[in-house]
């Protein structure tokens, strides 16, 4: 099993790039990377164009992302050997992830007979579709809905022919969902925030435990 780490992101909404922000002493990101290792047999860095590449952040391989998460995420993949038969891609922006949740996944798919699988938490609030007006449209059924987080994990063949004929997506599951392939939910973890602003990296920073 091979990880991709995603970690292109501009951080327009932080204010900086987030990936990049000092977290108990060490980048968001390494800790993403980090958090992979339990359960990967090597992990792929994608990083900013303009990021250095000559700082490891203890991936095995560092590669330039592209203009959106897609194109990140293929240039990862090309990065992945051949052999690997299943693939987590995981957000850096989500640091707290636990090795139980990422053997889940790949659980869901090894041992579940599962394409793919999505962690996801339950919808606390009423969602409402509007219209670009701002005017109500539906309000959907909160029961059926799920928050999807990342580690997010995919038999490697299917993941790369999503990939190759997909155009983007805000998740690779999407991607996968539209060849007819059976994605599965597994619990996700409320820990496991997305760090999005400065006030979610204080949370991560009072919820992480450093380690020795």
């Amino acid at each position: 099993m091979w990880a991709i780490v995603v970690a292109g992101g501009s951080g327009q909404r932080f204010g900086q790039m987030k990936q990049f922000a000092p977290l108990h002493g060490r980048p968001v990101l390494q800790w993403a990377v980090e958090a992979c290792r339990p359960a990967a047999t090597g992990v792929v860095l994608v990083v900013p164009e303009s990021a250095p590449l000559t700082e490891s952040y203890a991936a095995d391989v560092v590669v330039e992302g592209g203009a959106t998460r897609s194109e990140s995420v293929r240039r990862g993949l090309a990065e992945v050997p051949s052999s690997a038969e299943i693939i987590v891609v995981h957000d850096a922006a989500r640091p707290l992830a636990s090795p139980e949740l990422f053997r889940a996944v790949i659980a869901a798919i090894t041992g579940g007979g599962a394409d793919g699988a999505v962690p996801g938490v339950p919808v606390g609030d009423t969602i409402k579709v509007v219209d670009d007006s701002g005017n109500v449209t539906t309000t959907l059924d909160r029961s059926t809905l799920v928050a999807v987080q990342t580690p997010q994990a995919f038999r490697a063949d299917l993941l790369r022919r999503a990939h190759a004929g997909g155009t983007g997506a805000t998740d690779d599951a999407a991607l996968v969902e539209a060849l007819g392939a059976t994605v599965r939910v597994i619990g996700g973890e409320a820990r496991n925030l997305k760090i999005t602003t400065p006030d979610d990296l204080r949370t991560a920073e009072q919820l992480l435990v450093p380690g020795p």
